[in-house]
């Protein structure tokens, strides 16, 4: 290979190496590093999601329900 060559051929490279970096430092995605998990650059742009804590008894109604019955059943049996 001459130096013409080998010049061409890291020009070429340093060029790749640049659009690659330039493209994943652009694409804004979100990342896991270490166990965090890291936000999108467009984070703040985005709406906020909120899911209120539920109670630890998912079927409160129907356990209200259940002992409402059974409450009837005992005054009915009398």
């Amino acid at each position: 290979m001459t130096v013409k060559q080998n010049q061409g051929w890291l020009r070429t490279f340093t060029l790749l190496a640049a659009a690659t970096a330039l493209t994943g430092a652009s694409s804004g995605c979100q990342v896991a590093v270490n166990g965090q998990t890291l936000p999108s650059p467009y984070y703040l742009e985005d709406d906020v999601q909120y899911f209120p804590g539920a109670g630890e008894f998912k079927l409160s109604r129907e356990a209200a329900a259940l002992k409402a019955a059974r409450a009837e059943e005992k005054l009915q049996a009398r």
